[in-house]
């Protein structure tokens, strides 16, 4: 009986797991998981590789320094910390880009929304066309 018992808590318990599993949610958040760990990857890639040697070449020269990461005085490591700040900026800037992108985006939709229910019915049109030229009519 208490085999019985652990069976269906067992079986419960997994039940469970799997509706909260093939939650929309926690599938969008795993997604969103590993696709921000890939950007972080290039992100970091385009910091590292690109951005930092150009900007900073000329002060890490003038350093005597081959890496940002061993920018330091007296064991204060700020070239580290300069890297993360630029890090930042950049992932900031992307995202500010990205979000701009979408607004402008929705914007057009909207607007092209609202030309498209201006826009009277071709029946109506002709209609409106008939009584004014109806009207023109009985004027003259």
């Amino acid at each position: 009986m208490a085999l019985q018992n652990g069976k269906r808590a067992a079986g419960g318990f997994i039940r469970d797991f799997q509706a909260f599993i093939f939650k929309g949610n926690v599938i969008d958040l795993a997604v969103a998981v590993i696709i921000g760990g890939a950007f972080g990857k290039i992100i970091t890639s385009l910091i590292e590789d690109i951005i930092t040697p150009v900007l900073l070449n000329p002060a890490l020269k003038a350093a005597n320094v081959e890496d940002l990461a061993k920018l330091q005085i007296n064991g204060i490591k700020y070239g580290v910390f300069l890297a993360a700040v630029i890090n930042f900026l950049v992932i900031a800037f992307v995202i500010f880009l990205v979000i701009r992108s979408f607004e402008v985006a929705k914007r057009k939709e909207q607007r092209e929304e609202a030309v498209v229910e201006v826009k009277p019915d071709p029946q109506e049109r002709l209609t409106l066309a008939v009584e004014r030229l109806a009207e023109v009519m009985e004027s003259k």
